[in-house]
């Protein structure tokens, strides 16, 4: 295949590829902020479920929610590789950063609220998590337009 023919089958690709890159970045958002909210709507009724059990819907959640950060990581940087973050305007690049921040803040907070001891740490951890995830989910609307 000569080197113009690839471009161009690579060129074709491009509208494709921007859908799987995006569907696993909203997909991977959904467990883990939505997965956060819907846990933290539980709580109440998981704690009815006698002393173990929150820990317990924490451990499964967990199961699903690292995997999840994990994707959330990898195509974030695949996004901003695909969107050439050079080429954006000064306030597209400081969201940028801001949302980098906040969602390794977010990472960091979830992993304190894990191993947490104390329920004034899992209180305050989780809800740290919370809002960092929420903003930095908003952040990412705000940067795809």
């Amino acid at each position: 295949m000569t080197p113009g023919a690839s471009a161009a089958l690579l060129a074709s690709l491009a509208p494709a590829t921007t859908a799987v890159r995006m569907s696993l970045h909203v997909l991977a958002a959904a467990v883990w902020v939505g997965g956060q909210i819907t846990v933290a709507g539980l709580l109440g009724t998981v704690r009815g479920f006698g002393e173990g059990g929150p820990r317990a819907v924490g451990r499964a959640f967990g199961r699903l929610e690292w995997p999840a950060y994990a994707v959330l990581i990898a195509t974030g940087v695949w996004n901003v590789v695909a969107s050439r973050p050079s080429t954006q305007g000064g306030a597209w690049n400081a969201v940028l950063g801001v949302k980098i921040a906040v969602a390794l803040a977010a990472g960091v907070a979830a992993w304190l609220h894990q191993r947490s001891r104390t329920r004034a740490g899992l209180a305050a951890y989780g809800a740290l998590t919370g809002v960092a995830s929420v903003a930095a989910l908003v952040l990412g609307v705000v940067l795809a337009g």
